[in-house]
């Protein structure tokens, strides 16, 4: 069933923005609509996204009107096309946004991707051609012609009182109010902390963790459980919006490259941020963070990185990036 879910309504000219995937991603757009709602206030800014990632700009008060969609872009494209856009900002910038630009037919700005100078970092390893630039300057790239410049106040991320809990309440086991949320999961295997040094971490000081994840981390936490009796496992147990407040509350955040770390960057939190596959040199490391956050990785090494993504295994069989990483050198 389609979903569009309105704020406000008025006579300005209206704008689509297209953002279909992912968390992190998503999240990463914010600061965008947040300056065309402060700098653009002649515009009614209605985003286009997928139906699961709702929860991620429900609450944004940057956002006048959301239009979501479950599988394919064909189930909205009528209704689009009745809201008359002025012109479409498309920060996804793929063959289904393409679809949909054609099919609106309206004044585009689309985001460069640099699907080339990923292709031959990834296949032969020359990052000269990857700019030094974050992918939220990148973004506002894409809408400076609008006269829309970024305000250098990093990301948003909205929670709502709902989403919100007393932290001792919810895990009895918490013996401060001061602890570390370590984010176990990851959208591909390659992009997740190995169990080991997850162990590693955690029996490195005395300060508790809770675990963030999935259903899908369940094992993996269960694992660690087992081998640190400093965890509280809250994987599988929170909604997205509940895991966003156990980041904003927490002291540091540790986590692989995943949505959650740009959640923590939402909230100006020190991450310690542990790097697999994927390469900060792809714009998408922590933004604007705590100054006393720290990037981990294995530089030089000659298989790094493997893919733009992920993968499910290791393509080498060694999985090095994840385990040379020296964790040694966090401070918690």
């Amino acid at each position: 069933m389609l979903n569009s879910y309105i704020f406000e309504s008025n006579l300005k000219a209206k704008i689509l923005i297209v953002r279909f995937s992912s968390i992190g991603d998503i999240v990463l757009t914010s600061p965008v609509m947040r300056c065309l709602k402060e700098q653009r206030p002649d515009l009614e800014i209605h985003f286009l996204t997928k139906e699961v990632f709702t929860d991620i700009v429900i609450n944004s008060s940057n956002i006048d009107k959301i239009y979501t969609f479950k599988k394919d872009i064909s189930e909205i494209i009528d209704l689009l096309k009745n809201e008359k856009y002025e012109f479409i900002i498309d920060l996804h910038h793929n063959l289904r946004s393409l679809k949909l630009k054609w099919a609106l037919g309206v004044k585009t700005y689309s985001f460069n991707k640099l699907n080339i100078e990923k292709f031959m970092a990834v296949n032969f390893k020359r990052l000269k051609g990857l700019p030094p630039i974050h992918i939220v300057d990148r973004y506002f790239e894409t809408v400076n012609s609008l006269g829309v410049l970024n305000d250098g106040k990093g990301l948003d991320y909205f929670i709502t009182e709902k989403d919100s809990f007393n932290i001792n309440t919810k895990f009895p086991n918490l013996n401060s109010s001061k602890y570390i949320a370590l984010v176990v999961g990851g959208s591909y295997y390659t992009k997740q902390i190995p169990l080991s040094k997850l162990i590693e971490i955690c029996n490195s000081t005395d300060k508790q963790f809770i675990l963030l994840g999935g259903k899908g981390d369940l094992k993996m936490a269960e694992e660690l459980e087992k081998h640190s009796n400093n965890v509280i496992n809250a994987c599988g147990q929170l909604t997205l919006n509940q895991s966003a407040y156990v980041i904003k509350m927490a002291e540091t955040v540790v986590t692989s490259d995943t949505g959650l770390m740009h959640i923590a960057s939402a909230y100006k939190k020190r991450i310690i941020s542990l790097w697999g596959n994927t390469i900060p040199e792809f714009g998408m490391y922590p933004y604007l963070p705590s100054a006393e956050s720290k990037i981990l990785e294995v530089k030089n090494l000659k298989c790094r990185p493997c893919s733009k993504l992920g993968y499910h295994a290791c393509p080498a069989k060694h999985f090095k990036c994840m385990n040379d990483i020296d964790v040694s050198e966090i401070i918690l």
